[in-house]
């Protein structure tokens, strides 16, 4: 679980047995702002009383020093005399149990009676508890709604809760004892009048997930808060930024001035303990804000700043970057991504006659790109060194085959196909046979050969993907622009008219799902690929029989002969259309059949690192052969002199930036040139009406569903995946194929119109929003969602689960 699913589940578990009574939540109004925050309410049951003559000291009247507080009561002692608005209540020291039974039973009657009618809430306050560096949350027990007369009973299995087996334990594994039987800590209990709530929740002075200290996270439960409790909801969530609040999860049960009243509280607890803080809330009936506890937030990340590498405008989404659905592991970074874009460019040598490199960096080590900066010397250079075939293959390859896809085919793309069909390919598959024959026996210094080989021959491969495949979704615009222009009206009354161009390149010979064993999650060479997970035990041919295939190709052939018939008597524009069709649909098929087989050496890279690893552990430099990942090329060929490498502390900060919410950009696009990706969004967008609480990201398929997600973070859920359920994640690559003929719609973080994700969807015939950024993070498993497809936004319309929370 990531730091701030972490986080949430302490919140989660300490107000179910080691916190405050949040389960009495939600309301109306909370007030006017901050500065009510610190006025104490008036209550009628509320009587002044001389605390320092009484057994059971109020909070916010014990002096520092006065007495064993335990770290809850003691903090809220501390910020109720401040003037923060803390539920009443009276503090029992562990000496006062020393009273016979009956006495303390009435002392502590009495001392009810003196903060309110009940019922009550009976909390542990041990001093080893909300600790900067341990919470302890959810290891003691707290009672609520206790009334009156079972206050002694409840108050003495508090007590008891200090020398619970859990507390032993929790107090082992963090090293704080060395004996066996670590003794007890010091436990105070701290008894308050119940708030009755309309809203409860808890708040982060700084983002659990980023570490962003200027960022406010808001959690919000409606109605008595059960759910939250329970793990049945996981509430809604607000990011608040100074004024700026903005709902990021099932918006409803606080409004946008609750959240930055919230905010504000948790802001100004954060200012008086100078550290950022996880506090707990209640909005009562008469929408008063009470602060129910405070405690320093732990494991909190360093913040991190997402700086632009260079100039123009750097996407996670493009090239590479639709591969790479996670931040890359050091090896992949320094060894394999470096001799793939060198392959990319010999491709390009070969086919342009020209290298202009596009430019790409790693940012909080996610992979961001750019294209070069355009310059007059740089076209220069590029006619020059092409001998001026750069300038027509270019124009060709890039910008005719938008406008005229048939004459681009016939004056470069063809040819491209038959050599990636007749060379590059075979080539690239006896290079692979070659290396797997070498591997097992192959010296640590054959093995790195191997690996440049290989990689700089994907780096060849995606080249003509790119230039070939990537052909498909800009043939596609093409097509879309000639039915809007020609087709929309005349058929606008048809089955064919409500999808939209879309539906002539759905159920196309060659897309079915292919179960093959090389397709990988991810290109880093870390993650498994397919034969090693999903299709070890599960294979393509096992997936449910949907018929889909079939009714798509049925209304293909339907929506053909109506954009046909609608043309016959214009046999220019029926020329155009039959010619534009032909090439759309075989460029789409043909980049599915060149994706298959990017990842061909994938398993063999894998084992060839399997093979390193196994060589250095053998040397002594790591303890594990998966280790070898988080090295760098010079410590894995012995050109690094020194200590052990840093494995434990890199795989850290892997796993920190993994949970990161890295922007889908970085940096803006040029005066001119604007920004064409957002110019075909903002064209294919079926509607622009944003409902709130809407997740936006960019209309990759159309269609409306409302279904239930199932949040995906990669081949270890495939089999958890159901028939007719919404697929969620980071972004698709060819080892997720065989999903789409299952699911009903699909959502990703990343991508763009000429995505994997978007790309099949439409093939297949369902919904898909792409780009949303993190509708991982903001969806969960189980929930209802209804997805609009054209318009390219995703209704959360129910809440889910928290088995798997990213939020």
């Amino acid at each position: 679980m990531n730091v701030l699913g972490q986080a949430c589940a302490v919140f989660h578990a300490s107000s179910l047995v080691g916190g405050t009574d949040i389960r009495q939540a939600a309301g109306p109004s909370a007030g006017s702002g901050v500065a009510s925050l610190h006025r104490a309410p008036t209550h009628p049951w509320r009587r002044p009383m001389a605390d320092t003559q009484q057994p059971f000291p109020l909070l916010g009247t014990v002096r520092p020093g006065q007495a064993a507080l335990g770290s809850k009561a003691a903090t809220l002692n501390d910020l109720s005399a401040v003037g923060f608005r803390v539920p009443p209540g009276f503090i029992v020291t562990a000496e006062a149990f020393d009273r016979p039974g009956r006495i303390l039973a009435d002392a502590l009657q009495d001392a009810a009676d003196r903060i309110g009618p009940g019922p009550f809430a009976v909390r542990s306050s041990a001093t080893a508890e909300d600790l900067p560096d341990a919470s302890y949350a959810g290891l003691y027990e707290t009672f609520l709604n206790i009334p009156r007369d079972d206050l002694e009973d409840a108050t003495r299995r508090c007590l008891a809760s200090a020398a619970h087996p859990r507390v032993v334990a929790y107090e082992s594994a963090r090293g704080a004892s060395g004996q066996e039987q670590p003794a007890a800590p010091a436990m105070a209990v701290l008894i308050q009048q119940m708030v009755q709530p309309l809203a409860a929740g808890v708040a982060f002075t700084a983002n659990p997930l980023t570490g962003d200290r200027d960022e406010t996270i808001v959690t919000a439960v409606h109605g008595l808060g059960e759910p939250l409790v329970a793990g049945d909801a996981v509430g809604e969530q607000w990011s608040v930024r100074d004024q700026d609040a903005v709902a990021t999860r099932n918006a409803g049960t606080l409004t946008p001035a609750q959240a930055r009243e919230v905010a504000g509280l948790a802001r100004s607890v954060a200012a008086h303990a100078g550290a950022p803080q996880d506090i707990e809330w209640a909005i009562d009936t008469d929408g008063v804000l009470f602060l129910l506890q405070a405690r320093p937030m732990t494991a909190l990340p360093e913040a991190v700043d997402w700086v632009v590498p260079g100039k123009g405008l750097w996407s996670r989404n493009f090239r590479l970057g639709e591969w790479l659905p996670d931040p890359m592991t050091p090896l992949f970074e320094d060894w394999v991504l470096p001799r793939i874009e060198s392959g990319y460019l010999d491709g390009m040598q070969g086919d342009a006659r020209v290298r202009v490199p596009f430019r790409y960096a790693s940012v909080n080590g996610w992979y961001y790109n750019a294209p070069p900066v355009p310059s007059p010397r740089l076209l220069g250079r590029v006619i020059l060194d092409s001998r001026g075939r750069a300038p027509w293959f270019l124009f060709n390859a890039l910008l005719r085959v938008s406008t005229n896809p048939a004459a681009a085919h016939r004056a470069v793309l063809h040819g491209l196909e038959l050599k990636w069909r007749n060379h590059l390919l075979p080539e690239y598959r006896q290079l692979v046979r070659n290396a797997e024959r070498e591997v097992d026996s192959a010296s640590p210094a054959r093995l790195v050969e191997l690996v440049d080989a290989v990689c700089n021959q994907a780096g060849i491969y995606l080249w003509s993907l790119s230039i070939v495949g990537g052909s498909a979704w800009k043939m596609e615009s093409a097509l879309a622009r000639f039915w809007q222009k020609h087709l929309a009206g005349p058929l606008h009354r048809t089955a064919a008219g409500a999808t939209g161009h879309q539906v002539l390149l759905r159920g196309l010979p060659g897309t079915a799902p292919a179960g093959v064993s090389h397709a990988v999650y991810s290109l880093d060479w870390y993650h498994p690929t397919a034969g090693e997970s999903f299709l070890s035990h599960k294979g393509a041919d096992q997936l449910p029989a949907t018929g889909k295939a079939e009714g798509l190709s049925a209304q293909r052939a339907d929506a053909e002969a109506a954009a046909r018939q609608a043309l016959k008597d214009q046999p220019r524009l029926l020329a155009r259309f039959n010619a534009l069709l032909e090439v759309a649909q075989h460029y789409a098929a043909l980049r599915e059949e060149q994706s298959h087989d990017l990842s061909l050496a994938w398993p063999l890279l894998r084992r060839c690192a399997r093979r390193l690893g196994e060589h250095l552990v053998a040397t002594g430099l790591i303890e594990d052969p998966a280790d070898v990942h988080f090295l760098n090329l010079n410590e894995v060929t012995g050109r690094s002199a020194g200590t052990r490498p840093p494995v434990a502390s890199r795989r850290d900060t892997w796993q920190r930036q993994r949970n990161l919410a890295a922007p889908l950009t970085l940096g803006e696009t040029g005066r001119f040139i604007g920004d064409p990706i957002a110019r075909a969004v903002d064209a294919a967008r079926s509607s622009h009406d944003l409902p709130e609480g809407a997740i936006v990201g960019h209309p990759a398929s159309t269609g409306r569903i409302t279904g239930i997600v199932r949040v995906m973070h990669g081949p270890e859920d495939f089999d958890s995946f159901l028939e007719g359920e919404v697929l969620v994640a980071k972004s698709t690559a060819p080892a997720w194929t065989p999903l789409f003929a299952l699911a009903a719609a699909i959502i990703t973080d990343g991508g763009t119109l000429a995505a994997h994700a978007s790309l099949v969807a439409r093939e297949f015939g369902i919904p898909a929003v792409v780009g949303t950024g993190d509708a991982t993070l903001q969806l969960r498993t189980g929930q209802r969602v209804t997805v609009d497809g054209g318009a390219g936004i995703v209704i959360p319309t129910g809440r889910g689960n928290s088995g798997s929370p990213k939020w």
